[in-house]
């Protein structure tokens, strides 16, 4: 989860503390970067393998 908050972060959209907990916060974060990149497969806010692949795709590896 650090690593899904660190790439989050890289897009301004979590700016929260690097924990690696899975909270409300890194949740709305999550569902922000779905909705406007259009990764809906899993549902808003839920964290799958589309919506890592896409942001693997623009973010780099902290």
């Amino acid at each position: 989860m650090t690593e899904l908050q660190q790439r989050l972060a890289q897009l301004y959209l979590y700016t929260g503390r690097i924990d690696g907990v899975f909270g409300r916060r890194q949740e709305n974060s999550v569902r922000t970067y779905q909705w406007a990149r259009g990764v809906t497969s899993h549902g808003l806010g839920v964290y799958g393998p589309a919506t890592w692949a896409s942001l693997e795709s623009e973010t780099s590896r902290p």
